[in-house]
C-alpha cells in the first residue's frame, strides 16, 4: 500500500539513517571512544542524533543512560531566552564580575550524559553560544565534570520544521547519526512496555501509516493508551474515532476504523496461541476466517508471527509440552508463506528456551535447508 502520510519535503539529515537498535550501538561505541580519549588527555566528540518528531530520540538517550548507570542531565535550549540561561548569571566578587552556573549544570564526576534536546530549535544566538561547549565541554562560567558526554537531538532541516540551520563550523564539532522507524523494533519495545495489543497488531499490519505529520510512534502510543480501557472497540466506534482524530492524521484514522470493521482488532493473541486447548478451533479456524477472504492476507500472518516471537522471547517463556506443541503447530500452518515461517523459526530457535523446536522433523528440515 502506498503511504498517504509520506512527506513531500526533502529533509536534510546527517550520518547513517538506521534503526533505534543501531543508533543505540553507535552511541555506546562513541561514548566508549570518548572515555578512552579523555583518559589519554585528548578531546571528546559530542554526538548528534537526528530524526523526525515523535520517533523516540529523547527516550533512546534516556534509556541508554538509565540502562548503563549514567547520571543524566537534560536541557531544551529552545526554552532559553537569553545567554544567561546557558552561561549563568553575573555577580560581583572582590570587584570582579563572575558568573554563577545555572542549576542544571552537573557538578558530580561521571559517567554522565548531558542531553541537549531539540538543539536546533533554539534561537540562533543560543545555538552559537553552545559551540564552545561542544568544542571544549565548557563555557566561560562552568565546565562539565570528568567522564560526562554530550548528546544532542535534532529535527531535520530543509522542510517544514521550525529549526535553526547549523553551519559547517557547528556540524563538524559532532558525530552524526539519523534514527529511522523500524516496525519490528517498535513492536518489541511496545510488547516490553505494555502497549495495547490491538495497537501493536495495527502498527505491524499497517506500518506505512506510522510516519505522517501528526501520526508518529509517540502519538500512536498516546492513542493506544487512550483506548486501552475500551474492551470492544467496534461497540464504541464513535468514541474510538474521536480519540483517534485527536491525535492522528485523517488517513491513519480511516485505516484504524477499517482495521476494526474487518475484525482485525480481535486477532488471536500470542497468549491464546500458546495456551489453547483446541488449536484447530481456537487458532487455525479463527485465522482462516480472517486471512483467507479472497486474497491471502500475508500482512496479518506476518503480524501474528512477529507478535508470537516477541511474546516468547521477551517474556523468556519456558513452554510446557502442550505449549510447545501449539507453537510447532502454528509454525507448520500450511498457508503461512515459507519466508515468514523460516524467519519466525530462526528467531525462535535462537532462544535457549525454544531450541526444542528443532527436534520437530519438519521444522528442523526447514531450517537446515536454508542454512
Amino acid at each position: 500500500m502506498a503511504n498517504p502520510n509520506k512527506s513531500k519535503h526533502n529533509y536534510l539529515f546527517y550520518g547513517t539513517k538506521t534503526t533505534a537498535k543501531e543508533v543505540y550501538r553507535f552511541v555506546s561505541h562513541a561514548i566508549e571512544t570518548n572515555q578512552r580519549s579523555e583518559a589519554a588527555g585528548r578531546k571528546k566528540t559530542p554526538i548528534c542524533v537526528w530524526g523526525k518528531h515523535g520517533i523516540g530520540k529523547t527516550q533512546l538517550v534516556e534509556a541508554f543512560a538509565k540502562e548503563n548507570g549514567y547520571q543524566f542531565a537534560y536541557i531544551a535550549p529552545a526554552q532559553f531566552e537569553e545567554m544567561g540561561d546557558l552561561v549563568g548569571m553575573p555577580r560581583i566578587v572582590d570587584g570582579m564580575t563572575k558568573f554563577l552556573p545555572p542549576d542544571w549544570v552537573p557538578t558530580q564526576e561521571g559517567p554522565g550524559i548531558l542531553l541537549i534536546d531539540d538543539a536546533n530549535r533554539a534561537d540562533d544566538r543560543i545555538l552559537r553560544g553552545i559551540m564552545q561547549l561542544l568544542q571544549n565541554y565548557e563555557l566561560i562560567s562552568w565546565k562539565l565534570p570528568a567522564n560526562w558526554d554530550i548528546i544532542l537531538t535534532a529535527n531535520p532541516d530543509g522542510g517544514d520544521y521550525s529549526v535553526t540551520p547549523m553551519d559547517d563550523a557547528m556540524l563538524t564539532r559532532m558525530m552524526h547519526i539519523t534514527m529511522d522507524f523500524d516496525v519490528k523494533e517498535w513492536a518489541k519495545w511496545a510488547e516490553e512496555n505494555g502497549v495495547d495489543q490491538r495497537g501493536i497488531n495495527y502498527v505491524l499490519t499497517y506500518p506505512e501509516m506510522v510516519t505522517g505529520e501528526r501520526t508518529t510512534p509517540r502519538t500512536l502510543v498516546q492513542f493506544f493508551e487512550s483506548i486501552s480501557g475500551i474492551e470492544n472497540l467496534d461497540e464504541d466506534l464513535g468514541l474510538v474515532q474521536m480519540l483517534a482524530d485527536s491525535s492522528l492524521d485523517s488517513n491513519t484514522v480511516a485505516s484504524f476504523v477499517s482495521f476494526i470493521n474487518n475484525n482485525l482488532s480481535k486477532l488471536v493473541t500470542p497468549e491464546q496461541i500458546v495456551n489453547t486447548k483446541n488449536f484447530k478451533k481456537d487458532v487455525l479456524e479463527h485465522l482462516k476466517s480472517i486471512v483467507m477472504k479472497g486474497t491471502l492476507r500475508v500482512d496479518i500472518l506476518a503480524t501474528l508471527c512477529t507478535r508470537l516471537v516477541n511474546h516468547l522471547v521477551i517474556n523468556e517463556v519456558k513452554p510446557t509440552k502442550e505449549q510447545l506443541d501449539n507453537i510447532k503447530q502454528f509454525i507448520k500452518i500450511d498457508f503461512i508463506p515459507n519466508d515468514i515461517r523460516l524467519s519466525m523459526a530462526q528467531d525462535l530457535v535462537s532462544s535457549p528456551n525454544l531450541k526444542l523446536i528443532m527436534a520437530d522433523p519438519e521444522i528442523g528440515k526447514l531450517l537446515l535447508n536454508r542454512m
